[in-house]
């Protein structure tokens, strides 16, 4: 076979938690008197870590005072425990998705750049129904997405060459994380990011729904030369 395993994103990919997380930003945002941003500009605002995302937020005098984006951080962090799992829910076709690769012996994994804490709790609450060798969020010390720390974390934790793991995601952060660990990247297109930016950063294969990609790992498999 010539995948053992996919190593998915959390966030875009496996979850829509676009409005959760819009949600709790925005009470961020009230509690300093500013505006709210629309749920759709979330989508380019998520997905290089919590960090990140205040600053994309956060009015240029705050963001430049390391001290309010920490406190940010701590506020936002607060505010998504209330409400994480409002709108929270796998995407259509996910459930089948990982039935299949479960019932064919492919290793599921999870790397995203959300907290550790809230990676697990997602997975373990929304994904329960699945076995997951590997789930890996952020976590001090261990360099986010796109580095390829945590893709090679995978690599091993699995056993596998890092040739064997298949990472699906939907942003350019994840392609570039699949480039840079070895690993062949497919880009799902039901996510936060458009085709254009997965191509460009080095999708090998773009899918619209996870029935393709179930198609797509079934031809693959059957294509492997008989041992």
């Amino acid at each position: 076979m010539r995948y053992q395993a996919v190593l998915f994103d959390l966030d875009g990919t496996l979850l829509d938690t676009l409005a959760d997380l819009a949600e709790a930003s925005n009470r961020v945002l009230a509690a300093h008197g500013l505006k709210p941003y629309p749920v759709e500009d979330y989508r380019y605002f998520v997905g290089n870590g919590v960090r990140h995302l205040l600053e994309c937020i956060l009015p240029k005098p705050l963001r430049e005072q390391e001290e309010e984006v920490d406190a940010a951080i701590a506020a936002f962090q607060q505010e998504y425990a209330k409400n994480w799992q409002e709108h929270t829910r796998p995407y259509e076709g996910i459930a089948e998705l990982l039935d299949y690769l479960s019932a064919n012996g492919y290793r599921l994994s999870v790397l995203s750049n959300k907290p550790q804490h809230f990676t697990e709790l997602c997975v373990q609450t929304m994904l329960a129904d699945w076995h997951f060798h590997s789930v890996l969020g952020q976590r001090e010390g261990v360099p986010r997405k796109p580095h390829p720390a945590g893709a090679l974390e995978t690599a091993r934790v699995l056993d596998l060459p890092t040739s064997a793991i298949l990472y699906a995601g939907d942003t350019g952060v994840d392609m570039r994380t699949a480039q840079q660990a070895g690993m062949d990247a497919v880009g799902v297109l039901w996510g936060f990011r458009d085709a254009e930016e997965l191509r460009a950063t080095g999708a090998e294969l773009l899918v619209q729904s996870p029935q393709e990609l179930i198609r797509f790992l079934a031809e693959s498999a059957a294509a492997e030369p008989s041992a």
